[in-house]
């Protein structure tokens, strides 16, 4: 259930018989042909849809995450590693402070891996509390999946492309991206020399029976680890 849909009383009462509670991350940035949200939606649907079953508020997405490569891009803007850092152990605090003691982070964003480091070091000088980092699209079964569909897919491929994540009218190259060479440069207009379109590789779409049934394993994952990934569980 989104805190969207919930006043601060009917959240309180909740934390009477539970104390867990969802933090999506994601950013703002370049996808190709789809969404510049799309690490946003794709991170604050599948908690939410994760949760829904077990109960568990889902707070707003955090929409903003470390993309500095990608500044080339109209559209993508970035935190620099420390503030990214910093807003999470922030809303960690405050989360804390009002009683959530089981934070589940679902990210949505590869470059917020230092919301990770952030995250391990708030549960060192937090011994009553754990969180816990997920990067959904990773997860075990969710990369066999894409592996087995589509292997080097990658960012801005048919696996970020979702129903949810495609803008009205936009038609997607119907050919196969190869893979980009790695490393990827970091300076912002040497990635968009590199990147073009900004897709990184891999058909731009697949069947909506394939690419749900990527979406179907990542809601289950995190599902899980939200009901069983905790200590002592």
């Amino acid at each position: 259930m989104r805190v969207r849909d919930l006043n601060w009383f009917q959240l309180e009462e909740y934390l009477g018989s539970d104390d867990r509670v969802v933090l999506p991350l994601g950013s703002t940035e370049q996808h190709a042909y789809l969404s510049l949200e799309t690490d946003n939606i794709l991170a604050e649907r599948v908690a939410a849809e994760a949760a829904e079953p077990l109960g568990v508020p889902v707070l707003p997405v955090q929409p903003y995450g470390l993309t500095p490569s990608f500044g080339a891009y109209p559209g993508s803007p970035t935190l620099r590693a420390a503030t990214l850092m910093a807003v999470v152990q922030d809303i960690l605090d405050s989360l804390h402070a009002q009683g959530f003691r089981r934070i589940l982070i679902v990210n949505g964003h590869g470059g917020n891996q230092p919301a990770d480091a952030a995250r391990r070091e708030w549960n060192a000088a937090h011994a009553d509390a754990e969180t816990l980092f997920h990067n959904w699209w990773v997860g075990s079964n969710v990369w066999a999946l894409v592996q087995e569909l589509d292997p080097g897919a990658s960012h801005a491929s048919w696996m970020e492309n979702f129903p949810w994540t495609r803008l009205p009218g936009v038609e997607l190259p119907a050919e196969r991206k190869e893979p980009l060479a790695q490393p990827l440069p970091a300076h912002p207009r040497a990635m968009r020399e590199t990147a073009g379109d900004g897709q990184y590789g891999g058909f731009y779409a697949l069947p909506d029976e394939a690419v749900l049934r990527v979406w179907a394993a990542g809601v289950e994952e995190t599902r899980e680890l939200l009901e069983h990934g905790w200590r002592g569980t």
